[in-house]
């Protein structure tokens, strides 16, 4: 049987927007961040970040440190008694500095592949799922993959709010 999920962006949704974020110690959860994501789950959702990261095709920083920023969230989630269910990057950027990196790809958000590729591996139900962000291309990715979704500023004021619409 297929769960449903929180689609989750994570900067300016998860943790505060900060211009590529490119060290561990640059982690601060949003306000109602912890709330909000714990009613999530008590409500049955399985928890997915989904995240663009071009600053990884920027050359800005590497896998590497994306992998050391994502497992201090998980700890800094872990400690408040969260546990997220998988995390989805997209690395690419068209025209990016490294070469790898550098291409149009189905996985940057607005589009879908992100949210389709976990739904895949983790067994979801993007009909029953919902995607939360804090930009049109997440709304846009999550209503191309075939999910409901809430652009917090206008539909919701937070995670707990979000949370709210579908209850």
């Amino acid at each position: 049987m297929k769960r449903r999920a929180l689609f989750l962006d994570r900067d300016g949704t998860l943790i505060r927007e900060r211009r590529f974020l490119d060290t561990p110690d640059g982690i601060a959860l949003m306000p109602h961040a912890v709330r909000g994501l714990k009613a999530w789950k008590a409500a049955g959702y399985a928890l997915v970040i989904v995240t663009n990261q071009s600053g990884i095709a920027r050359g800005l920083f590497t896998m590497k440190r994306l992998g050391q920023i994502h497992r201090r969230l998980l700890e800094l989630l872990g400690e408040r008694g969260i546990e997220i269910d998988g995390i989805y990057v997209c690395p690419h950027l068209p025209g990016g500095k490294v070469r790898r990196y550098a291409k149009r790809c189905g996985c940057r958000k607005p589009k879908p592949g992100l949210l389709k590729k976990a739904a895949r591996e983790l067994r979801l139900d993007l009909a029953g799922s919902v995607t939360v962000g804090d930009s049109d291309r997440d709304v846009e990715a999550g209503r191309a993959a075939g999910t409901r979704t809430v652009l917090l500023g206008r539909d919701a004021k937070n995670l707990a709010d979000a949370l709210t619409l579908f209850t």
